[in-house]
């Protein structure tokens, strides 16, 4: 099985339509036999994107850190519930795990989460890339940024080793490719 890790927001007051396309790609995710390496969370877009896995029979594996365990937060959806003791030991476990790493819209953790992939790509440590889910235009003041880090020359590697960017499950999927 392969498997994807979603990073993205726990939080519930955003707009509809990142909970709509976060839950076509879980159910997506489900059928086609993809498992879902995240934060293990019943929270915004981590709990709707985990309940349209599991709906589908995909396998879900949530990486918690020890507080979140102790506040009672951990989905009780989880096959697998790897427990650690820090945020910087939940994104490193989450990336050895995933096949593939896809960024929803989040705030600051997701974007911690997806410079930590991009950081240790451009040293080497691994080549996986983020593929920036572009829902209502989200990510287009980040990839902007990127694109003015690399015109000024702060980034060593052409942007398409860093990141990818999807507009629609469609592009998603071919991306997985």
């Amino acid at each position: 099985m392969k498997n994807i890790c979603i990073f993205c927001s726990a939080c519930q007051d955003i707009k509809p339509v990142y909970f709509e396309r976060a839950r076509q790609l879980g159910e997506w995710m489900g059928e086609n036999g993809y498992g879902l390496i995240y934060g293990g969370v019943d929270l915004g877009l981590m709990g709707c994107t985990a309940e349209a896995v599991k709906s589908k029979g995909g396998r879900l594996t949530g990486v918690v850190p020890d507080r979140f365990e102790d506040d009672g937060k951990t989905s009780q959806l989880c096959d697998t519930i790897i427990q650690v003791n820090s945020l910087s030991e939940r994104k490193d476990r989450m990336v050895q795990l995933a096949d593939h790493i896809i960024a929803l819209p989040g705030g600051v953790g997701t974007l911690d989460e997806v410079f930590t992939v991009m950081a240790a790509t451009s040293v080497g440590y691994h080549g996986k890339r983020v593929t920036f889910y572009d829902i209502d235009g989200f990510y287009d003041r980040l990839v902007s940024l990127m694109q003015g880090l690399k015109d000024e020359g702060f980034l060593r590697h052409p942007l398409d080793e860093y990141f990818n960017v999807a507009h629609n499950l469609e592009e998603i999927i071919s991306s997985l490719k």
